[in-house]
């Protein structure tokens, strides 16, 4: 028989739910009204993207390692996502691009749990009309797969010139088993030339040839390959590396091992991180 619950207790915890609930929504309109001061000061309705994935990283990193207790990591964090993604859009309107060449869904939850629901969503049909579509933006940003099929050709090269959109973060910044949207993603804007995020450097290269000689020096020189195609122009690479190091080490591998190659930097984004163990939400079906 289950305990018999006491009204008044009850009643008195719900006044308490009642003026914590009104307590966040006050905090929500004073956000937003420091967001209206800071839209004057910046004027950033003029100046393009408001999005900042520097500090967006260390504010995730910040919850998570204060985050306790019983509601779920995965919960927060999207409240969270939800918050800092509309009020970046009320800064500066945007919308996200996205590649949808590996299917519609996991990119649209990605969108809407990184971004929100206010942010307009733009289907595109493979990683190189996002980044068309971001360069003829005034400040859209735009998301692709980091493991893209290589049928979309050597998609990075829209990246080079250096006023082209440049990939600026990696999502999700706080990663973990079971994320609701976790899909390893790149996100791309114009240039961020006062808030760009260097502490890993996303590298394009170009080789002549495709020797071993050029895959022993990528090791020498700690450089993860995450794209490798072979088209007219070669063998053509995108490569991060530590943002500390730069471009300046693997240049020297290759060097050394006689490969010529041409190196150009096409952003950078914040280190991983992933959430402690005690943190992750596991769903029930997982436990079974």
């Amino acid at each position: 028989m289950p305990p018999k619950q006491d009204p008044a207790e009850l009643a008195a915890l719900r006044v308490e739910i009642d003026r914590i609930d009104a307590a966040m929504h006050g905090l929500l309109m004073e956000r937003g009204q420091i967001i209206e001061r800071l839209i004057e000061t910046k004027k950033s309705r003029d100046s393009g993207s408001a999005f900042r994935p520097g500090r967006e990283a260390s504010m995730m990193r910040a919850l998570v390692e204060r985050h306790e207790g019983l509601l779920p990591l995965d919960t927060v964090e999207s409240i969270w996502r939800v918050i800092i993604g509309t009020f970046t859009y009320v800064q500066a309107p945007y919308s996200v691009h996205a590649d949808i060449s590996a299917g519609d869904a996991a990119m649209r939850d990605s969108a809407r749990f990184h971004f929100g629901f206010t942010v307009p969503f733009v289907p595109q049909e493979d990683a190189g009309r996002v980044i068309a579509a971001v360069a003829g933006s005034a400040g859209d940003l735009g998301v692709f797969r980091i493991d893209q099929d290589m049928a979309g050709g050597v998609w990075w090269r829209g990246l080079l010139e250096p006023q082209a959109p440049k990939i600026i973060a990696r999502l999700p910044f706080v990663e973990r088993s079971f994320h609701p949207a976790g899909t390893p993603i790149f996100v791309v804007s114009k240039p961020l030339a006062d808030a760009a995020v260097r502490d890993v450097l996303i590298l394009s290269v170009s080789l002549e040839g495709a020797s071993r000689a050029a895959d022993a020096a990528f090791d020498r020189a700690d450089a993860d390959i995450i794209a490798d195609a072979t088209d007219a122009g070669g063998r053509a690479l995108l490569v991060a590396v530590d943002g500390e190091r730069g471009a300046n080490a693997l240049a020297a591998a290759l060097k050394s091992a006689g490969i010529a190659a041409k190196i150009h930097e096409v952003g950078g984004h914040a280190p991983r991180f992933e959430a402690p163990a005690r943190k992750q939400a596991v769903p029930r079906a997982a436990r079974a």
